[in-house]
């Protein structure tokens, strides 16, 4: 018994020295171990933060993507735009000089519009000669006023001969002093468009026409008393618009 813990005792130092000795030779190992765990920490920690940096770079890269090709389309656009306002100050250029031409040729035209429409009042039946005559020559001040433009002076003549047309449309009756027989007498005068123009006295005594062709007044048979007598009064919208029958002069070939 003594014997065995004699031996016993002798083996516990001995394996404590060879554990010390394992100890000695196993920590390197544990300390490489430890270390390279510690560096592959670090390294996986650099992988992680380098992709999520490549991730970063990778959206990034996808949103400047989608402005360029959003700046390509609208460059696109506004190209076609440009063209178009390029075209149209082409055409702008070129209705500019159309316009200049033509404003030069205004004024030459509109004296010989007023010319002819004053050329016409001469020819036309003496109806409100003195309000038409009038508005000739408001007209011409307008031409040869130098303050007056010549689109106003174009618009003045216009003016005067939609005056001129519509008396060609319309049935109209006003007072007026004529020579009847070398006496001036006041009479109701009738006007039809530009067919026919008649009077009658105040007292229905006296009816007449204007013969174009001779240029003067001349004296109705009685035949015409009656229809020359509503035909004032239609125009006075006293009586219904119904036929009537007047003189009308045969008309003439134009030369």
């Amino acid at each position: 018994m003594r014997r065995f813990f004699i031996t016993l005792t002798f083996l516990v130092p001995t394996l404590l020295g060879s554990a010390l000795v394992l100890s000695d030779q196993i920590q390197p190992l544990l300390d490489v171990a430890e270390e390279r765990a510690d560096q592959e920490q670090v390294s996986q920690t650099k992988i992680d933060s380098m992709d999520d940096d490549t991730s970063l770079i990778v959206n990034e890269y996808i949103t400047v993507s989608k402005q360029i090709e959003g700046l390509r389309v609208y460059n696109a656009q506004m190209r076609k735009q440009i063209d178009r306002q390029e075209e149209r100050l082409k055409e702008i250029d070129k209705t500019m000089k159309e316009a200049q031409v033509m404003q030069r040729q205004i004024p030459p035209f509109t004296r010989r519009m007023l010319a002819g429409i004053e050329k016409s009042i001469e020819l036309d039946m003496p109806f409100h000669l003195a309000e038409r005559k009038e508005r000739i020559a408001f007209a011409k001040a307008a031409i040869d006023n130098p303050t007056v433009s010549s689109a106003e002076g174009l618009r003045q003549v216009l003016e005067t001969f939609n005056v001129e047309m519509e008396y060609g449309r319309k049935l109209d009756n006003y007072k007026d002093t004529i020579d009847i027989e070398g006496q001036p007498r006041e009479v109701n005068v009738l006007r039809v468009g530009r067919l026919s123009l008649v009077y009658q006295s105040s007292d229905g005594s006296l009816t007449g026409a204007w013969d174009n062709k001779e240029r003067e007044w001349v004296e109705l048979d009685n035949s015409y008393r009656n229809p020359t007598k509503k035909g004032l009064r239609i125009a006075n919208r006293l009586a219904t618009v119904s036929m009537l029958e007047l003189p009308i002069p045969n008309p003439e070939a134009v030369k």
